[in-house]
């Protein structure tokens, strides 16, 4: 047995969209079995990208 290291070896670690998608497949298909909820609206929701919500400050404000 060869002693390379792991990002070598794991094809998952080489191509790191492809394990994006096997997990967002993985995790989706889990939970909609689990849920009862459609497949393709739990990887939406998944994949889309959460967007931070600004602080609003009172005008005046000390901080």
């Amino acid at each position: 047995m060869s002693n390379r290291p792991l990002i070598e070896t794991n094809p998952y670690l080489k191509a790191p969209e492809k394990y994006r998608k096997a997990l967002i497949t993985n995790v989706s298909s889990s939970t909609a079995v689990e849920t009862g909820a459609p497949v393709e609206s739990i990887a939406r929701t998944l994949t889309e990208r959460a967007k931070p919500k600004r602080v609003k400050r009172p005008k005046g404000s000390a901080r």
